[in-house]
């Protein structure tokens, strides 16, 4: 059979990119709990403003993932220049599409938050998402960063960086907010100076490298042409999480509050079972760049064992501090009363979710883009979209939105498991 991958091989790798992943949505947290206690509209401001700011990394999470799958093969080849060279234009990609997101989102900021809500929830938003799309190039660097470093296992250096940057941040937070008066937009500065500060500090690191730093076209056209597949899939996860945004916005501004509560805990816990994924792409990009197959397909396993463990834990936990925690957000007793029809969704699918990160990490690592996105596209269109837009025809509320989640989850968990089953994504050797 083989031996298994060291445990301590995976925890060297998880638990540092577990603080990488976990500082953003954690620092949003304390966000969110900062702007809940300004009131009602503060915070379904915050929540559509976020939701519009986050197509910016999520549309580009191949200046992660794709450059860890790229640079982890390289990195298993023996070839670690070349594997820090992907780093170097993942690097200029950021800065270019950075640049790009500025000017186009200052645009439509104001058309898109009206289109999804209207009324004093979307001037909430724009006030807020026109301050933070200018911390847009300096996310993009951070993420090409952390791609290029997990891809060579170099993942404590990133948590330093991530935790200085937001560190920051969430003390200016409360400080901007309350004590300057500054209000919504207060939040909005503490996210840039955060941004600002992390990716200075992973330009440092590539500067330190003994690689050229100019750009080579021929290896961004590459990178894109991987990035391409994961476009499509991200657009997949952004049309659900917008659509279900704009039902919960048109429901009530309670309902929309709740949801921003909950959908911020999904998205931690996600992101931290997703500190498993990270090492699955690594170790896998790895074996096959080696000629390691076996290994490979081992591991997935492997890994998986360890996500369904790690989500049944999590969803134990928060069913036990059910009634704890979201009032640590709000005190609002409309949007508390709302929050126990999204909770119990939330607690049910951890399980699921453990095992359906893990291998979206396994197949990510493998470079099996055009699957992943595929089964992600059909997932959203036959189970998300369907139940979330008939919640809105039929005022089911957070229950049919929750509901959509649940199903999209099941979906990708059945063709996960089917795809790294049959094999077909250990293609061994640097393939692109």
């Amino acid at each position: 059979m083989g031996s298994r991958v060291p445990a301590k091989r995976v925890l060297g790798l998880a638990v540092p990119a577990l603080g990488v992943l976990a500082a953003e949505p954690l620092y949003v947290l304390v966000d969110t709990a900062v702007v809940g206690h300004l009131g009602a509209l503060p915070l379904a401001g915050l929540a559509l403003g976020g939701v519009l700011f986050t197509q910016v990394a999520t549309q580009l999470t191949f200046l992660s993932y794709g450059t860890t799958a790229r640079t982890a093969r390289l990195f298993g080849a023996g070839r670690r220049a070349d594997a820090v060279q992907e780093g170097v234009q993942a690097t200029w990609l950021a800065l270019a599409v950075g640049l790009v997101v500025i000017v186009v989102g200052q645009l439509l900021a104001a058309p898109a938050a009206h289109l999804l809500a209207g009324g004093e929830v979307a001037d909430q938003a724009v006030a807020w998402l026109r301050i933070a799309l200018f911390g847009a190039p300096f996310v993009l660097v951070t993420m090409a960063g952390n791609g290029w470093m997990r891809g060579v296992e170099d993942t404590v250096r990133p948590l330093g960086y991530v935790l200085l940057g937001n560190g920051l941040s969430a003390v200016l937070c409360p400080l901007l907010v309350h004590v300057a008066g500054w209000g919504l937009e207060g939040s909005a500065v503490a996210n840039v100076v955060a941004q600002v500060l992390s990716a200075g500090l992973f330009f440092r690191a590539l500067f330190a490298e003994d690689v050229a730093l100019k750009p080579q076209p021929k290896l961004m056209r590459a990178q894109l042409g991987l990035g391409r597949d994961l476009v499509l899939r991200s657009l997949a996860f952004q049309a659900c999480f917008i659509s279900a945004a704009s039902v919960a916005a048109r429901t009530s501004v309670a309902a929309v509050g709740a949801h921003q509560i909950v959908l911020q805990l999904w998205t931690f816990l996600a992101l931290v079972l997703d500190s498993l994924a990270i090492a699955a792409q690594a170790i896998v990009g790895q074996a096959l760049g080696a000629h390691r197959q076996e290994e490979a397909k081992r591991f997935a396993w492997q890994i998986t064992g360890y996500g369904l463990g790690f989500g049944v834990l999590l969803g134990a936990v928060f069913a036990a501090l059910a009634g704890v925690i979201p009032p640590l957000f709000t005190s609002d007793p409309l949007v508390l009363g709302e929050v126990p029809h999204a909770w119990w969704f939330f607690v049910v699918l951890q399980p699921i979710a453990g095992v359906v990160f893990a291998l979206d990490g396994v197949l990510l690592g493998a470079g099996d883009a055009g699957f992943l996105r595929t089964a992600t596209l059909v997932s959203a269109a036959v189970g998300f979209l369907p139940l979330v837009w008939a919640s809105l025809a039929f005022g089911w509320g957070l229950v049919g939105i929750w509901s959509g989640l649940s199903a999209f989850m099941v979906l990708r968990l059945v063709t996960l498991l089917v795809r790294t089953r049959s094999g077909r994504w250990a293609r061994v050797g640097v393939v692109w």
